[in-house]
């Protein structure tokens, strides 16, 4: 069965209001996902990111990368609001981070997961309905047919009671990417959704992002695969501490933009520009 959202209808687009079943609403800024304005973020005094402003355009396929301790996972985190600013402002969809909760969806890294908790495939899914539930109502059979849909979608139905702890790490992963299809989110944050899993899986995500973008959502992926920048990203975030760059990867994924990114690291410099050429040759993959 193909991958695809969950929602029938297309998302909204620049300048239409958008509700969330608690009652919230906002208007979708035009072309604009995630605004970032100065941002720096310290842990014990020591800056993780410094003055970052930079604009997330909406739908796209977002990725934000840079070397190690580059602050790509802080980034993401403060645009969530799950760190404190030092300073600087953040808006989504043009609302305040807390806000804007009931319109995001959130993939963590695979590693930060306790996966020995006993809860099945199916548990997992269905706490990505508590957003629209509240936590005092139990899922009824509408969050349960939901639930089976987007595990179906992601090749997951047939081990919807297994417990998440006997699954290997691709099919965690798209559990967790299940989880967040099931929100009907308009923005999904994804922390290395590649990270770990086998080639079917990784061909599977790439789908599904896609098709989410397809539908008129928005990724933000922290991706480290230089070489699949082009081919799985139309935006990217060049970030090291500071913003190097951002735009458009056919323009800002340039060799002087990763020179300045990455610094000396010859090995990763050397697949990224290969990456380069070959998405400015047609034809060179083949």
């Amino acid at each position: 069965m193909p991958l695809a959202p969950t929602r029938s209808s297309t998302f909204p687009g620049a300048g239409e209001e958008v509700s969330s079943p608690d009652g919230l609403s906002g208007t979708v800024p035009r072309g604009i996902a995630v605004e970032v304005h100065d941002v720096t973020v310290a842990y014990q005094r020591k800056p993780v990111l410094w003055d970052v402003d930079v604009s997330i355009p909406t739908e796209r396929l977002v990725a934000i990368i840079g070397p190690n301790g580059a602050g790509k996972t802080t980034l993401l985190k403060a645009i969530l609001g799950l760190v404190p600013l030092a300073s600087g402002d953040i808006r989504i969809l043009g609302m305040p981070p807390r806000k804007a909760r009931p319109f995001v969806a959130y993939v963590p890294q695979r590693e930060s997961v306790d996966w020995d908790f006993p809860v099945s495939a199916m548990d997992v899914v269905l706490m990505g309905r508590y957003g629209r539930l509240g936590w005092f109502r139990r899922p009824g059979r509408k969050d349960r047919e939901a639930a089976v849909a987007v595990l179906d979608q992601v090749g997951m139905a047939d081990l919807a009671g297994r417990q998440i702890s006997q699954l290997s790490g691709g099919q965690q992963q798209r559990v967790f990417l299940a989880r967040a299809l099931v929100q009907e989110a308009r923005l999904y944050f994804m922390d290395e959704p590649f990270a770990g899993v086998d080639a079917a899986t990784e061909k599977a995500i790439v789908l599904l992002l896609q098709r989410i973008r397809a539908s008129g959502g928005t990724v933000v992926a922290v991706h480290h695969d230089l070489q699949t920048v082009p081919e799985y990203f139309d935006h990217v975030v060049m970030l090291n501490t500071r913003l190097v760059a951002s735009g458009p990867t056919a323009s800002a994924f340039s060799p002087e933009n990763l020179h300045r990114t990455y610094g000396g690291r010859l090995t990763l410099l050397d697949q990224a520009m290969e990456a380069v050429r070959r998405s400015a040759t047609p034809g060179a993959s083949e």
